[in-house]
């Protein structure tokens, strides 16, 4: 015979459809991707809310979003802080978490409200690299492979959530990183995680930057890490200080 007992902390999706869905972008110093971020944000503004949360930049970040006509918050220089700021001024169904190098699937909207529809709780996109080496394709494979089999979503898949739960789990978790992780962590106690396999097309300029081999080691290390119990604080620190 089933169990009947029921946690009541876990999450009960509404039957109410999703209507309203509220884009946050976090952005610090991001000029070189404003053109970009402008361009793909004007697809949404007829279809939910949209606020940047200006983290300090010191470049022309700001001026060109506000001259686009986007409002822009401004605070301190924290991700989940400024996700969290951003999510504080808007009263929505789902909130849908963006990164600015990122190009979402041309009907990215419809996929969400679709698989919010379906019970889930929150969810996250497939990701492509985009970098044309090869070894960028097992890169993409193994986190999409590690992201739906572990329940764990980082930034760049876009995480999108249904407003009840996110308020009722209190938001974003408050540390300086691994803040994707971490909400994850709580989401997937609340119900699994809406793996949609449309991709979000994701800037490769870290792994070009500093290294493919070596990205690719410091993010499992700080992973290994955080998952150990290290103090974020420090491994932000240490990251920042390390992938410039």
């Amino acid at each position: 015979m089933a169990d009947s007992r029921k946690n009541k902390s876990e999450y009960q999706p509404v039957p109410e459809g999703v209507d309203n869905i509220a884009v946050i972008v976090p952005v610090l110093n991001e000029a070189g991707c404003c053109e970009h971020l402008i361009k793909m944000l004007r697809r949404y503004r007829r279809q939910g809310q949209i606020v940047i949360v200006d983290g300090g930049s010191r470049d022309d970040t700001v001026r060109q979003l506000t001259q686009a006509g986007f409002a822009v918050l401004q605070t301190e220089p924290c991700r989940a802080l400024q996700m969290n700021y951003g999510y504080s001024h808007l009263e929505a169904d789902a909130y849908w978490f963006l990164h600015a190098d990122c190009t979402p699937p041309h009907n990215a909207m419809e996929l969400i409200r679709d698989h919010l529809d379906q019970g889930y709780g929150w969810g996250r996109f497939d990701v492509r690299l985009s970098g044309s080496n090869l070894i960028f394709r097992i890169i993409e494979r193994m986190m999409n492979w590690r992201s739906c089999l572990t329940q764990v979503a980082t930034g760049d898949q876009g995480i999108f959530i249904r407003g009840s739960l996110l308020r009722q789990i209190g938001g974003i978790p408050d540390i300086s990183i691994m803040e994707d992780i971490a909400l994850s962590k709580m989401l997937r106690s609340h119900g699994r995680c809406a793996c949609v396999s449309d991709r979000m097309l994701v800037s490769s300029r870290r792994w070009e930057k500093n290294g493919i081999i070596y990205m690719t080691i410091l993010m499992w290390w700080l992973r290994l890490r955080y998952f150990m119990g290290a103090d974020p604080q420090d491994l932000h620190r240490w990251y920042y200080g390390q992938s410039k």
